[in-house]
C-alpha cells in the first residue's frame, strides 16, 4: 500500500484535495486576528491597569467600569453589537469619514476581539504589577530615578515576568474563541469549515478544524511553557 491508500484509511483524500488548502488559509486568517488583536489588546490593557491604578478617581473608575462591561458581557454580543449594531447607522459613519471600518466584518471582529481582550489582560497586568514588592519603588526613590524610569526599567520587565503564565492562558482562549468571527461572514479556520460543510455535509471537515485548533493550542501552551521557564529562573 502507498501513502496515500493508507491516509485514505483515515480521511477522505477527494475532500482533502478540494478543501485542504483553504483550511490552511482560514488558519492564518485565525492566526492573523488573534495576534494583532491580541497585541493591541495588550497595550490598551497595560493601560487600563495603570489607570486601576491611578489616584485620580474618574480614570480608575473609568478603567473599572470599561473592565467590568467587557469581561462581564458576551463577546459575540460585543461583536454583534459593533458589526450589526454600529453598523446601522451608516449615515453618521459616511459623514464621519468611517463607514469603510464599520461595515467590514474583518475590522469590526478585529476591534471587538481588541476590546475584550484588553479587558482580561488589564486585570492580569493590575495582579503583576501589585505583587512588586514596594521595595523596588523604594529603593528606585532612594536613587532619584524618575516614575517613568522606575516603571519602565524595574517593575514593567519584573510584573512581566509574573504575568506571562495568564497571558498565555488568555491567548488560548482568544484562539479558540476566535471561531465566532465565523457567524459574521469571516472566513477563518472555523468559517471555512461551516462553508465545506454546507457544500458537502461531510462532518469530517470539522474534526479537521478541531484538531488544527488543538495543534496550535499546543504549540502556544508549550511555546509559553518554555519562554515562562527561561524568563522565570532570572528571577530566582
Amino acid at each position: 500500500m502507498n501513502y496515500e491508500s493508507i491516509l485514505g484509511l483515515f480521511i477522505n483524500i477527494d475532500l482533502f484535495n478540494i478543501y485542504g488548502e483553504k483550511l490552511f488559509n482560514g488558519l492564518i486568517v485565525t492566526g492573523k486576528l488573534v495576534v494583532i488583536s491580541f497585541s493591541l489588546g495588550a497595550v490598551l490593557g497595560l493601560i487600563l491597569a495603570t489607570a486601576q491604578l491611578s489616584q485620580n478617581m474618574f480614570i480608575r473608575r473609568f478603567s473599572k467600569g470599561y473592565i467590568y462591561f467587557f469581561r462581564g458581557s458576551p463577546l459575540l454580543a460585543q461583536l454583534f453589537m459593533l458589526y450589526y449594531g454600529l453598523g446601522a447607522f451608516m449615515e453618521f459613519w459616511q459623514d464621519v469619514g468611517l463607514w469603510w471600518f464599520f461595515r467590514d466584518a474583518w475590522y469590526c471582529s478585529l476591534l471587538a476581539f481588541t476590546l475584550n481582550t484588553a479587558a482580561y489582560q488589564a486585570e492580569i497586568f493590575r495582579g503583576s504589577l501589585l505583587s512588586i514588592p514596594k521595595g523596588q519603588y523604594e529603593a528606585a526613590h532612594a536613587l532619584s530615578l524618575k516614575r517613568s524610569t522606575t516603571f519602565l526599567k524595574i517593575v514593567l520587565p519584573q510584573s512581566l515576568v509574573v504575568a506571562i503564565g495568564p497571558l498565555g492562558n488568555e491567548l488560548i482562549l482568544m484562539i479558540k474563541a476566535s471561531a465566532i468571527s465565523s457567524l459574521v461572514t469571516i472566513y477563518d479556520l472555523m468559517g471555512v469549515s461551516k462553508q465545506a460543510f454546507s457544500r458537502t455535509f461531510d462532518f469530517e471537515i470539522y474534526l479537521w478544524a478541531a484538531v488544527l485548533y488543538l495543534v496550535v493550542v499546543e504549540l502556544v501552551r508549550r511555546s509559553i511553557v518554555y519562554f515562562e521557564g527561561r524568563l522565570g529562573r532570572h528571577m530566582h
